[in-house]
């Protein structure tokens, strides 16, 4: 079962629609001291999302925040700039990138804390065949404290119940029948493949919104930083969910099955001839 690649072309496409995530090398080394910079200043400067996910007195630190592209101008350079738009398109065999959200995670060195095993798609009124996550590693990672995924859960029949990241707390009403319980990925026994990769800055891991995945602590003697991004493609929209979604983005004014606005959420390909 291949998993990696150069670059995104039919092999890459057809695994990222079967497993559900691919793994990208070497993709965005050029950018790697420019999101540095941005994360820097992220922590320095939070948004309103900005989040602690240790709770007092665990050990470590594991902070996240998101929606700060705009306001950080390492981040929109990236976003706008580097071949992510293009690649995102390419992978989700999508004419257009429409670029949803932007995703900071730190975890501090020696910091035991998981981060849960959830599908981005639940939390997000952003829906569509075409989605796509980024995962791009600005530290190196082994498979120890990589991100995990679980190969094919992309085209599970249901969506996954979401929860809180700081005490695992379900994010919508557990009785939702539209939603399932995860089994235990960790048991001895599980039978799923996962897919993990060693991996370097400039790497990336590519996945649709409903591939489960989840990541060890950070046990090693240096942190682990992360940039995210989130995008759509052709066919992406809102949908309702639930509950108050993550991220909220109150006011935006959209109903059931529209296309997402594209002054909040701005197509970035095809570049616009300006």
């Amino acid at each position: 079962m291949k998993t990696t690649f150069k670059t995104i072309d039919d092999d890459a496409c057809a695994a990222f629609a079967r497993q559900g995530a691919i793994c990208l090398r070497g993709v965005f080394t050029d950018w790697v001291e420019l999101l540095r910079r941005g994360i820097e200043r992220n922590h320095n400067e939070p948004g309103p999302y900005f989040a602690e996910n240790v709770t007092n007195g665990d050990p470590g630190r594991f902070w996240d925040d998101y929606c700060n592209w705009q306001r950080i101008p390492e981040f929109h350079r990236f976003i706008t700039e580097s071949n992510a738009p293009q690649l995102a398109a390419q992978v989700m065999r999508s004419r257009s990138a429409q670029f949803f959200h932007d995703h900071v995670l730190v975890k501090e060195a020696n910091t035991p804390k998981l981060t849960p095993w959830h599908q981005d798609a639940p939390y997000y009124f952003a829906d569509g065949s075409q989605t796509v996550s980024f995962w791009l590693p600005l530290d190196p990672v082994s498979e120890a404290e990589t991100l995990r995924l679980v190969a094919g859960s992309n085209r599970w029949p249901k969506l996954v119940l979401p929860v809180k990241w700081l005490d695992d707390a379900d994010f919508y009403a557990s009785e939702n029948d539209d939603y399932m319980t995860l089994p235990d990925l960790d048991a001895d026994d599980c039978s799923e493949t996962i897919l993990e990769w060693d991996m370097q800055p400039g790497d990336a891991v590519l996945f649709d919104f409903r591939t489960v995945h989840g990541a060890r602590g950070n046990l090693q003697d240096r942190r682990r930083r992360a940039f995210s991004m989130r995008w759509v493609g052709d066919d992406g929209h809102y949908s309702e969910r639930p509950g108050k979604t993550s991220p909220p983005f109150p006011g935006h004014n959209m109903h059931d099955g529209e296309r997402l606005r594209e002054d909040w959420f701005p197509v970035l390909w095809p570049r616009s001839a300006s």
